[in-house]
């Protein structure tokens, strides 16, 4: 479920409130690290997600800052220009003009005793280019007071005061194009840096008052050269603003721009990847063990019980109680010597370290001292994965306080499945069917027909496994309510159109059926895995199609190659189908780059309009489970012919909803910004991915949180 930006900011503001100390950044007009029109060389924390919202008219911003990287920033915008129509009033009625735009900032070096921090940076980099600008800064503190001193070109260097500093290189360097981008979505590659430029800067001073700053700055734009022919009058280039900070997250900047214009901000903020989870007040308690001296010995349960050797025990109360209490659906269980392993999937615990847990003190109360070793062999639709081992008395020793974490590492290990012989000793049946009900939630942002179109719904979901690597599921979406009787814009393209007939499929039928397909999975060979799937695979498309991955156990790369026949489904997605077909594929390489968790895809292939082309995502996911990242596709169609937007491309952040909620869980938040749908580099969403079903292969999750199997 696709939840609002607002909703997933105020859980983690709530979550943080108490956690950490303020942040000594804060945000300008446009998200940015910054004072209010300038940008300063300071970034946020890594792993700062940031909405911000400005007023200064005639402009109204809606910012969302990403710190991916410590010295890495990136942002993207809405910006409404209040005396401006979006389109002709039958099309858009009174809806002021909406721009999308997209900023990016690099530090170059950090401040040192001696120099400043220095960045350089570019605002509404891929867009209209109403707001285009391209900066270099430095900034120094001295005590209570950060300066800031910089140049930029391009919409924040309007003044044009300076002569473009870089034409002794190339006199190129000397003019800069035209002011906007009618197209929209490219990169203005001919602008960068070129020009005539102006100095900027400014200083935040810290109060006496903690939560009391004062920014002062000098605009470098005269407002002489506006887009839109949206020329305004300065009285003053300084603008100052007062900043007051209500708690760590949340900021509120009131002040005066150009001399005779208030502006007020709205800033919340809150680090994601120091993100820590809330009480896990709905989940059962791990059970105790009677040999740990802290825990009193209940009267009744397992840990009063008497131990049993494995030919004794009660398997199927041991599976339940696996499921129940470590979040394990048991597929089957085995004894290698003084090792019992567990073979079956995580429902349950987001970290692997904490099901592991769970799961050592179901095991260690039930089963006799002929036991040395707990294994959990970790599966993935019916596809052994990974095995994770635990010294037993070693374990009962680090929650009995007798040795540390540290010297716990030394007494758990990480394998791939096994391929030694193993005694069985239970197996256990999949549970055939499944069914839930839950509300969903979509929109759309920027639209000519109104800023937010948004759906809310009923969405059932069903299962039906045949076996643990096969299975039918489907879902079904009934309409609650929505605002799609606004939806009348259909986007123009002189491509096939794969995408842009959205509004038809979103508009037509108030019950849908967005998903309809069986699956299947099978180990191919060691660490090459397969699937193949045929059905209705997404809202748009049905087809059948198979994906095939090599992910070497310990490596940080993995390759795979996925084809598919698909045709277009009909607008009421119920199981009518369209003339359009085509064949559609990807080959990938996955590289975790080892560089601050950084990991590259890179896809070339075929595209659901019959283009050819590749794309490129690159994603940050930090110890916790957050996810940010960036993709962008370019393909053998010109921007002419793929229309508005130019190329596919988008930002996204996720979130594991057990960072979020009092029960844990398995599953994500993710939250994606597409400037434009377009039909140009389209991709299938296949409902599954092997590269995502594979996860438990990186063992960088369940290292990194460890701690969390005491718990």
């Amino acid at each position: 479920m696709m939840l609002p930006a607002s909703l997933l900011l105020a859980q983690c503001i709530a979550g943080a409130l108490h956690a950490q100390n303020a942040p000594g950044y804060t945000h300008n007009d446009f998200g940015e690290v910054g004072l209010l029109q300038t940008p300063t060389a300071r970034m946020a924390d890594e792993g700062d997600l940031a909405f911000t919202a400005t007023r200064t008219y005639p402009y109204t911003h809606y910012n969302l800052s990403l710190q991916p990287l410590p010295w890495m920033e990136a942002a993207f915008r809405y910006s409404a220009v209040s005396n401006r129509l979006y389109g002709p009033i039958g099309l858009s009625g009174h809806q002021s003009y909406k721009d999308k735009s997209i900023d990016l900032k690099v530090r170059l070096w950090d401040e040192t005793r001696w120099w400043p921090a220095v960045a350089v940076g570019g605002r509404d980099i891929a867009g209209t280019g109403l707001f285009s600008s391209e900066y270099v800064v430095a900034s120094k503190r001295f005590g209570p007071v950060d300066f800031t001193l910089g140049m930029a070109w391009g919409n924040m260097g309007a003044r044009g005061d300076i002569k473009s500093p870089l034409g002794w290189l190339y006199s190129g360097f000397d003019n800069r194009a035209g002011n906007t981008n009618q197209q929209g979505g490219e990169f203005n590659t001919l602008r960068y840096f070129r020009g005539p430029a102006a100095v900027i800067g400014g200083i935040e001073y810290q109060t006496p008052l903690d939560k009391l700053r004062l920014k002062v700055e000098l605009d470098g734009n005269n407002y002489k050269h506006e887009a839109l022919a949206n020329n305004l009058r300065q009285r003053s280039p300084v603008n100052v603003a007062l900043l007051y900070r209500v708690n760590r997250n949340v900021d509120v900047t009131v002040g005066y721009e150009r001399g005779d214009t208030v502006m007020a901000t709205l800033s919340l903020h809150s680090n994601l990847a120091q993100h820590a989870e809330p009480k896990k007040t709905l989940d059962p308690a791990p059970e105790p063990l009677r040999e740990v001296a802290s825990t009193p010995v209940p009267a009744e349960g397992p840990a009063a019980l008497p131990r049993k050797p494995p030919g004794q025990v009660d398997w199927d109360e041991l599976s339940r109680a696996l499921g129940d209490n470590a979040g394990i659906d048991v597929s089957s269980i085995g004894r290698r010597g003084s090792e019992l392993v567990i073979h079956g999937e995580q429902r349950s615990y987001f970290y692997p370290s904490r099901g592991v847990g769970r799961m050592s003190r179901v095991l260690d109360n039930r089963v006799d001292d002929s036991i040395d070793w707990f294994t959990l062999s970790s599966e993935a639709h019916g596809m052994p994965m990974v095995e994770d081992s635990v010294h037993r008395p070693r374990f009962v020793e680090l929650l009995d306080h007798r040795i540390d974490m540290q010297e716990m590492r030394r007494s758990v290990e990480q394998n791939p499945p096994a391929i030694q012989p193993e005694e069985v000793l239970y197996t256990k049946p999949p549970k055939k069917f499944d069914a839930g009900v839950a509300l969903g939630y979509q929109q759309s942002l920027g639209g000519p027909n109104a800023f937010v179109l948004y759906q809310f719904s009923a969405n059932g979901s069903a299962t039906y496994r045949f076996n643990r690597n096969l299975w039918w599921d489907g879902q079904v979406n009934v309409n609650l309510f929505n605002n799609y009787d606004k939806f009348t814009y259909t986007a123009p393209s002189l491509l096939p159109r794969v995408r842009t007939n959205i509004r038809e499929y979103l508009t037509t039928s108030d019950v849908t059926m967005p998903n309809f397909q069986i699956t299947g999975t099978h180990v191919l060979a060691p660490d090459l895995f397969g699937m193949a799937y045929a059905g209705m695979l997404e809202s748009m498309y049905a087809g059948a199609g198979g994906e095939v991955l090599y992910r070497p156990y310990g490596e940080r790369w993995a390759l795979g190659v996925d084809m598919n026949w698909v045709r277009q489904r009909g607008f009421r997605q119920d199981f009518a189908l369209r003339g359009y077909h085509t064949v559609v594929g990807n080959a990938t390489l996955y590289v975790n780059t080892g560089f601050h968790d950084v990991t590259l895809a890179m896809s070339v292939g075929r595209y659901l309009a019959k283009d050819y082309g590749a794309t490129l995502d690159i994603s940050r996911e930090f110890s916790n489970g957050v996810r940010m990242g960036a993709y962008a596709t370019l393909t053998n169609k010109s921007g002419t012919q793929t229309g508005e937007g130019s190329f596919d491309k988008g930002i996204y952040f996720s979130i594991p909803f057990d960072l979020l909620l009092p029960r844990s869980s398995t599953s994500r938040a993710t939250f994606m910004w597409e400037p434009l749908l377009r039909d140009g580099g389209a991709r299938l969403n296949r409902r599954y991915s092997l590269y995502e079903m594979t996860s438990d292969r990186d063992s960088d999750l369940f290292e990194k949180n460890l701690e969390k199997i005491a718990e």
